[in-house]
């Protein structure tokens, strides 16, 4: 059911539009004034405001710029019995969906309702989808404030638009599919086919054909033409990933194509052209592998037209609390869980480590985390113990401790303290379900010492 704030100083007016769209199937609040408006939709959410213009504490098109201001996207109905062209232009221009003049119609005013909801509806529809498209698939799904993530950001915007053969390196788990996929979602063939393919993952004897594909007979096994990867993809992109895994004999007919943009079938004795833009991935040394003589040089040059390397985790830590915070939302949602936020010393913790395994293990930290978490808040115990034993391998212990002997270029007593105090707190306030009573009571404190605390090291 839409919600509706309805705003009229006249008692009378109130109740008509109270009853007419109640009848309608909405759930209506009413405010006698324009300032009980502001502080009724500050406080909670609607979905459509009407409200009258002449008012004698707050005007309509006061109440509609403090509409704006907590949320334009809702629309706002006028409704005024001084009609004016230049009151509808003023409100207009702010933003109004539409302007209504008294004495109106009821029907009238429930078809520009109707539309205004409906239109409302659809805004949130393609904004919500865009979204999703950007969140799957674009550069918003590569979080990132870090000035080296910033520049690999214009780095793919740049390369994007053009046709060029992209190596895409960095260590497992730095997000390399991530920039492949934003790669083609910005580039003009944003509306054709992405292929991924593991080249890793494939054994030697099926990978000709996974990218090529065969003919009927071509070998055992092979009972239809069946189209390879390379196909699927024409006019599209297709990511060769873990490509140096790629066999030697491989590696000879994937720069055949790269050279002559032709494939053919096993079984087949026509080529074919195709139009593929091809990217490449690995998180290994090709250079070394050219050198070591386990690599194509040419099909390494050929490759490497453009290379974007993948930022590792431990060169942009100050990416990691945003990228925690992500994962947790990410994580409540797919278990149904309402866990607010990470300690100050579990996210500390985060932030010390050197995650070989980069993002991927972040997030697999931070969803183990929410899954073994009772509380509302992810406290140190909760991460692996190689994460806890962070910080120079000093471990952080369960009863408030925080080091089983003095480091030897020694402590800053009140900050370790101070460390040690919230982290107590926090303990305390989790256990009690942040019943401020219950956990000062767990720390055999008076009440308004725990809340002094609380207050002091601004925890809630």
């Amino acid at each position: 059911m839409n919600r509706i704030l309805v705003v009229d100083d006249e008692t009378s007016m109130r109740q008509l539009l109270e009853i007419t769209l109640r009848k309608e199937g909405y759930r209506v609040t009413t405010a006698r004034s324009g300032s009980k408006a502001v502080e009724a939709f500050e406080n909670a959410p609607y979905d459509l405001v009407i409200s009258d213009i002449k008012m004698p504490d707050m005007s309509g098109v006061e109440v509609l710029r403090k509409v704006k201001e907590v949320a334009p996207e809702t629309p706002v109905i006028m409704i005024t019995a001084y009609s004016s062209a230049e009151t509808a232009v003023d409100a207009l221009r702010l933003g109004a969906y539409d302007y209504i003049a008294k004495p109106f119609k009821i029907d009238e005013l429930k078809v520009t309702v109707k539309n205004a909801l409906e239109k409302s509806r659809l805004k949130e529809q393609v904004v919500t989808l865009k979204r999703t498209l950007r969140e799957k698939h674009g550069l918003d799904a590569m979080l990132g404030r870090s000035p080296k993530m910033i520049r690999l950001f214009e780095l793919i915007e740049s390369v994007a638009s053009n046709n060029s053969t992209i190596l895409i390196t960095g260590e497992s788990g730095t997000g390399k599919e991530l920039a492949a996929r934003a790669i083609h979602v910005h580039s003009t063939r944003r509306e054709q086919p992405f292929v991924s393919v593991n080249c890793g993952a494939v054994p030697e004897s099926l990978l000709e054909s996974e990218l090529f594909g065969h003919l009927r007979g071509s070998f055992t096994g092979a009972t239809t033409n069946t189209k390879g990867l390379f196909e699927v993809a024409h006019t599209g992109t297709i990511l060769l990933d873990e490509i140096a895994e790629m066999s030697p004999s491989m590696q000879v007919k994937l720069l055949r194509v790269l050279q002559e943009k032709k494939i053919r079938r096993i079984g087949a004795t026509e080529e074919m052209e195709v139009d593929v833009r091809i990217l490449a991935a690995t998180n290994k040394n090709l250079e070394e592998m050219v050198a070591e003589k386990t690599f194509r040089e040419d099909l390494y040059y050929r490759l490497n037209v453009i290379p974007i390397h993948m930022v590792p985790l431990r060169e942009r830590r100050e990416d990691i609390p945003l990228l925690a915070e992500h994962f947790l939302t990410k994580a409540n949602g797919h278990m149904n869980k309402r866990i607010a936020k990470i300690s100050d010393e579990a996210m500390e913790l985060l932030c010390q480590h050197d995650w070989p395994g980069n993002v991927r293990e972040l997030e697999n930290v931070i969803e183990r985390a929410v899954a073994l978490e009772p509380s509302q808040l992810i406290l140190p115990e909760r991460l692996p113990e190689k994460i806890q034993q962070g910080n120079g391998g000093v471990a952080v212990g369960r009863g408030g401790e925080s080091l089983d002997e003095l480091p030897e270029e020694g402590l800053d007593f009140h900050k370790h303290m101070d460390s040690i105090q919230k982290r107590l707190l926090s303990m305390a306030l989790a256990r009690a379900g942040g019943v401020q009573t219950r956990a000062a009571k767990f720390l055999r404190m008076n009440l308004r010492s725990f809340r002094y605390l609380l207050q002091k090291y601004d925890l809630r």
